[in-house]
């Protein structure tokens, strides 16, 4: 019988180029190499070893997430430069929250058909934010699958592994009388873009208009790169009297800081305590959205939280602000469970 010739190129899959992006992204993955690390890019798994990195008697800590309805706005603008650092973020500021050093990431990339200068721009903002974070890019995967994906749409996925060493874990000894330091945030990061998409319908703007509470366009804006707090937050662990860390993403402060919380305990938060940024004043006049509601589907402004000791806090916002970091002091841990805010926002 007479063999048909077709390939798997014929069927939308092109080996050549998964091949060539490997080679392109060799050099950014180089440069988040990092103690521990074994081996390079393309071997069926990633070695690292935890004795090279420093580690004594470690902890595995593991952390996944994606980047959400973001990715939207990044392929209709063709923005995808800093997508990456978006992922990075929200795998790598989780695993801080447990008191953990991240030290590698891999990324799961999947398209219907790979372009090549898309894929090397999106996996050279992972490796940014791996570099910025100190974890090294060490694996991942590109999955072109024909007909899964409407033209130019693609998926971003992620995992950071992170050590520390047996009972250095977070959170703990948090009390009443905590004094609770936020972190400043560089706009929406990377949960509630449902809602900013609809939002934006809503004003009739279109990505390429100037936008309305910020230099640059629309889109440009809102694609802002989640903060990354690793380098800061870590310091601060170490200085000794931060008992929890929170990263504020969906669900805000109202529902993100109770998870740090022990039972029993809740927080009084001054919402004077710091000016809400003009991309949520805008969200929230378009939108119509209650200060309740912005204040548990956004950051408003705090990507990050610190429980710490009341006589080190002080000393801490010294240290993260030395370390670039705008701090506020939000409020006190108290008795009694739920979180209670005083002041405005809007």
């Amino acid at each position: 019988m007479e063999k048909n010739g077709l390939t798997y190129a014929d069927a939308g899959v092109d080996i050549d180029a998964g091949n060539s992006l490997v080679e392109r992204i060799k050099p950014a993955a180089k440069r988040t190499a990092r103690s521990g690390v074994m081996a390079g890019l393309g071997g069926f798994g990633a070695l690292f070893d935890l004795k090279g990195a420093g580690y004594q008697d470690p902890i595995l800590v593991a952390a996944t997430d994606g980047v959400g309805t973001k990715l939207r706005i990044a392929i209709d603008t063709g923005n995808v430069d800093t997508i990456g650092i978006d992922l990075v973020a929200m795998c790598v500021n989780d695993l801080v929250c447990q008191g953990a050093e991240p030290l590698f990431f891999l990324d799961y990339f999947a398209t219907g058909k790979l372009e090549l200068d898309q894929a090397t721009r999106i996996i050279e903002g992972i490796a940014a934010g791996c570099e910025a974070s100190g974890c090294a890019l060490i694996g991942g995967e590109t999955a072109e699958m024909p007909g899964m994906y409407h033209a130019g749409d693609f998926d971003l996925a992620g995992f950071s592994v992170g050590a520390m060493e047996r009972g250095a874990d977070l959170p703990r000894g948090v009390a009443a009388g905590d004094v609770l330091l936020g972190l400043a945030s560089d706009g929406v990061h990377s949960n509630g873009y449902s809602l900013v998409r609809r939002i934006v319908d809503l004003s009739g703007l279109a990505w390429a208009d100037t936008a309305p509470f910020a230099d640059g366009t629309l889109g440009a804006a809102l694609l802002a790169p989640t903060r990354l707090y690793v380098k800061p937050a870590l310091a601060a662990v170490r200085a000794g009297g931060v008992n929890a860390l929170a990263h504020i993403t969906g669900g805000g402060l109202t529902e993100n800081l109770p998870r740090v919380l022990p039972d029993g305990l809740g927080a009084d938060i001054d919402l004077n305590a710091w000016e809400l940024p003009p991309v949520f004043a805008w969200l929230a006049g378009i939108g119509g959205i209650a200060e309740a509601e912005l204040l548990k589907t956004f950051n408003a402004g705090v990507g990050m939280v610190l429980a710490v000791d009341a006589g080190q806090a002080e000393a801490l916002t010294s240290l993260l602000s030395g370390a670039g970091e705008t701090v506020y002091q939000l409020g006190h841990v108290t008795e009694g469970a739920g979180i209670r805010y005083s002041g405005q926002l809007l």
